[in-house]
């Protein structure tokens, strides 16, 4: 092989070498930009629907946000009448009411019982944790209490979906 042959085949190597890293680099930001997109459908808005004085309301929303997710918050003047328009049965009833992928939650829920929803994805209106209990997210009270994540229908019809002690 002549010195000239040689040369084009270095230059060839090097041509292909470059191409190699640039299409690498490409691959590597399609890589990572697909990832924040499956990152965001993983993690929809929260759409929290709330009283305008509710401090409690506001650390939930904390909590959500810490944990991944975008929430959105709207102040409105009848919480109740909000609540029964998401389909939200009486005896479940808490200070807010949230709407997230077609499901309804209702009170403060933990963000890993939502994330475990739309993973799911069951046939149900949603999630609730009824009144106030003082040791779920954005109550964090110091003195802990048990209390129930119920999933529930349309009907009113419920089931646990996850207790803590």
């Amino acid at each position: 092989m002549s010195m000239r042959g040689r040369r084009k085949f270095k230059s060839t190597t090097k041509e292909h070498s470059m191409k190699r890293r640039t299409f690498l680099g490409f691959a590597v930001v399609a890589t990572l930009a697909g990832n924040r997109m499956v990152m965001a459908a993983a993690s929809p808005n929260v759409e929290v629907y709330k009283s305008p004085t509710c401090g409690c309301c506001g650390e939930w929303v904390k909590h959500m946000r810490a944990n991944g997710f975008s929430v959105t918050v709207s102040d409105v003047a009848d919480v109740d009448a909000f609540r029964a328009k998401a389909g939200v049965p009486a005896p479940l009833a808490a200070c807010h009411t949230a709407l997230v992928d077609g499901y309804v939650v209702q009170g403060h829920v933990p963000a890993a019982d939502v994330r475990k929803l739309l993973a799911e994805r069951p046939k149900a209106l949603g999630l609730a944790v009824p009144g106030m209990p003082a040791s779920a997210p954005g109550m964090d009270s110091s003195r802990p209490s048990p209390y129930q994540v119920l999933l529930f229908q349309a009907d009113g019809a419920t089931r646990v979906y996850h207790a803590y002690a």
